[in-house]
């Protein structure tokens, strides 16, 4: 069966108040590429619209839509040339259609990022915390566990090694949770009163940061944090409408 790509769009932007919430202007979340004939028998999930996942995505037979988390256009404009020219060739040759959501995907309450790394964590009673232009950027809950403990949960959500500043106490008592890149916000994070603090990558200066504000720091990786909210935007649209879908997975280690 086949669904249209304009219902498939307005179903995810109804979903994730897509033209209600604050990004980043390289973001453009929405449908970044159409594609010719407008019927998708497929989805398709990545972290990012890199040419080896548009390599990966245009390899599935028949027209599908890859839905990720970081777009094509982050640099602002480009030239159409090299791996930029491949990933649009790539693409409309497949008949790819590209959706590209960024923070709506992080802060859903079910869907998110946020939401998928605590589940993962076997996190419970998560409230929004830390305002960015009057949206919540994470999730923060009550938590007893010691540090080590955390460390391991995390290692074993994300599939791979934790790096820790171990700046707050050994017992955890209230954690923060923001995916991706948030490192650099570790003081501001520390000022909500949570203990402990988890994100995917920081600056260099974050670490000792931490350590200065006496909050611990946990580093999960900005892919390895980011890979929740694409699969459950893709299982709940796949169910909604009854298509099949696949994650694609093209980790960067960082």
């Amino acid at each position: 069966m086949s669904v249209s790509l304009e219902i498939l769009c307005q179903r995810i932007a109804a979903e994730l108040r897509i033209p209600a919430l604050p990004d980043y202007p390289g973001a453009m979340n929405g449908l970044q590429l159409q594609n010719a004939g407008g019927e998708i028998v497929r989805l398709l999930a990545a972290v990012d619209a890199s040419l080896p996942v548009m390599r990966q995505a245009a390899a599935w037979p028949g027209p599908s839509l890859l839905l990720v988390h970081h777009g094509m256009f982050w640099k602002g404009a480009q030239m159409i040339t090299g791996a930029y020219f491949e990933k649009l060739r790539v693409a409309m040759e497949a008949g790819l259609a590209l959706y590209s959501v960024h923070l709506p995907l992080d802060v859903h309450p079910a869907l998110g990022n946020n939401a998928g790394l605590a589940a993962a964590l076997g996190i419970t009673g998560t409230v929004p915390f830390f305002d960015w232009k009057g949206m919540p950027l994470g999730l923060r809950a009550k938590v007893d566990l010691t540090r080590e403990a955390l460390v391991a949960k995390l290692s074993a959500a994300v599939g791979g090694p934790v790096h820790v500043c171990p700046g707050g106490p050994e017992r955890v008592q209230e954690v923060g949770i923001i995916t991706g890149g948030a490192g650099s916000e570790v003081a501001a994070v520390a000022a909500t009163g949570v203990d402990t603090f988890i994100t995917g990558e920081g600056p260099h200066w974050s670490f000792p940061a931490a350590g200065e504000a006496g909050i611990n720091l946990l580093y999960g990786g900005h892919y390895a944090t980011e890979t929740f909210g694409v699969k459950a935007l893709a299982a709940w649209l796949g169910a909604e409408f009854g298509l099949p879908w696949e994650f694609l997975d093209h980790p960067t280690g960082l």
